[in-house]
């Protein structure tokens, strides 16, 4: 459907793919089932945790996330301030605060401990760090910070669906991790979230609260296994369908796969680039397997970006920024200094990254990058 030679990103849906959400249709029950109830068990084995609840979205696992591990009004969180602005506005879901802190750099777009250590304050309750394109970043040093002050970690694993970081799931590191099955994610069916924890109190509020804080929720009372409900809590509906919960189950089982082929286009990129005036950021680091879920460059300082991507467009290359840093927003507009933020986010690329992408369309997206930064060369007199 797309009208780009080479897409930002793609997805293949399989026969089986469509059988199951024919199938689901067919089986008269469309909203948190036996499919939904199946995706979360394997979902939970697949990243090793006690817990997974599925959601309508990523937005909601990461909202249910704060409230269920007791942020509230008055409470500072610490984000990344180049994150996507849904991990932001979880936080001030529940009326606490987005305390922006720095990433750790130029090649390394994740928080940066050292900043958060010095943004902490009285009114500190949570670290909220993003697996910035399925990559650890700095979570056990996070985790320790945590620790040491008391505080809560929470991931934000929307792109991390697959990372391992030394043989454990990223998602799982902190008291709860929120991933996204939106369509541009590893693990897409469209829209849809979950929310994994260890801690039993954590789960049992998410799976109250994405129902309108209900007691039983329809599949339950259907089954013969209560015959009322009481509302006990100012939930919401955050439920997800069946059609999606059987897509995403189906999907599971190709995401390892997927995300191998995703690497070995990620490790093809870097041989490609590696003598052009570009940093490739998200290094590889031994004990990672990651999602492979982004691919940015970051353009020397005297490329225009406008002009770097008009060039890629010319040559039909879908191209991408992640992200605006969220302190220069409108909605979230601060003085406050985060000059790395600042420098990676004037200066990245995201280049076209999925599973089936072609080697032919691969070497259309490398030779539209030396293109484009040849143009800039000639046009310095260089």
């Amino acid at each position: 459907m797309s009208s780009w030679r080479v897409p930002l990103t793609e997805w293949v849906f399989t026969d089986e793919d469509l059988q199951v959400v024919l199938d689901t249709y067919r089986s008269g029950w469309l909203t948190m089932g036996p499919r939904t109830e199946a995706f979360e068990e394997a979902f939970a084995t697949y990243v090793g945790a006690r817990h997974a609840i599925a959601v309508a979205s990523g937005t909601a696992a990461l909202h249910l996330m704060c409230l269920a591990s007791g942020l509230k009004a008055g409470d500072e969180v610490l984000v990344p301030s180049l994150t996507f602005v849904a991990t932001a506005n979880a936080v001030a879901y529940v009326g606490a605060t987005p305390v922006f802190a720095d990433v750790a750099g130029i090649a390394e777009p994740w928080l940066s401990p050292d900043h958060c250590r010095t943004s902490i304050t009285e009114r500190t309750k949570a670290i909220l760090h993003v697996d910035y394109g399925g990559h650890p970043g700095a979570v056990e040093q996070l985790r320790d910070i945590c620790r040491s002050h008391g505080l809560t970690l929470l991931e934000d694993a929307a792109h991390a669906a697959g990372s391992i970081w030394r043989g454990r799931h990223l998602g799982t590191f902190g008291l709860a991790g929120a991933f996204s099955l939106f369509s541009t994610k590893n693990l897409a069916v469209g829209e849809g979230g979950v929310v994994v924890t260890d801690d039993d109190a954590v789960a049992a509020n998410v799976r109250l609260l994405r129902s309108h804080g209900m007691t039983a929720p329809t599949w339950d009372r259907h089954r013969g296994h209560a015959s009322g409900y009481d509302v006990v809590a100012r939930g919401f509906n955050y439920r997800i369908d069946e059609v999606r919960a059987a897509l995403a189950t189906t999907r599971l089982q190709r995401l390892d796969k997927e995300n191998l082929m995703r690497a070995r286009i990620a490790e093809r990129y870097r041989e490609a680039l590696h003598d052009l005036d570009l940093i490739v950021a998200l290094p590889d680091v031994d004990g990672l397997m990651s999602s492979h879920h982004l691919f940015t460059v970051v353009l020397p300082e005297s490329m225009s970006r406008d002009a770097f991507r008009d060039a890629m467009s010319r040559h039909g290359i879908q191209t991408s920024v992640h992200y605006p840093p969220l302190h220069r927003t409108t909605l979230y507009a601060s003085d406050i200094d985060l000059s790395v933020t600042e420098d990676y986010a004037s200066r990245t690329v995201s280049l076209p990254l999925f599973a089936q992408m072609s080697e032919e369309q691969q070497e259309l997206a490398t030779s539209g990058v030396r293109d484009a930064l040849s143009r800039r060369a000639s046009s310095q007199g260089v």
